[in-house]
């Protein structure tokens, strides 16, 4: 059955206070696209993939679950990810401001025949 995403993981942005996260905190909704982009060259972390929203740097995504969308980006497959505001928290601790879910698309084709 054709899905048009289906959530696989979600946390918190890490490094949400470090970066630019407090200058875009208003303007972040839930349900809003961030989009994602591998660091490669990155000195601490190989496997680094930074979270923006309109080129405004938000943080990482956390080092224990970035290996995998790191990999399908090397491979060109970035674009079977998608990455969403699932929360925002104004009031929380910096660290915890902003949850985040990663989605993988549903390439299949939509039977629009049974929609």
């Amino acid at each position: 059955m054709y899905e048009p995403s289906r959530l696989i993981d979600s946390f918190y942005i890490k490094g949400f206070k470090n970066f630019d996260g407090a200058y875009a905190l208003k303007k972040l909704k839930a349900g809003k696209r961030l989009d994602l982009v591998a660091e490669p060259d990155n000195p601490y972390d190989p496997y680094a993939m930074r979270v923006e929203r309109k080129g405004i740097m938000l943080g990482y995504i956390p080092k224990e679950k970035n290996y995998m969308m790191s990999l399908m980006a090397f491979y060109g497959h970035e674009d079977v990810l998608e990455c969403r505001i699932l929360q925002v928290d104004r009031e929380a601790d910096p660290w915890q401001q902003v949850r985040i879910g990663i989605y993988i698309k549903d390439a299949r084709k939509r039977n629009e025949s049974c929609a």
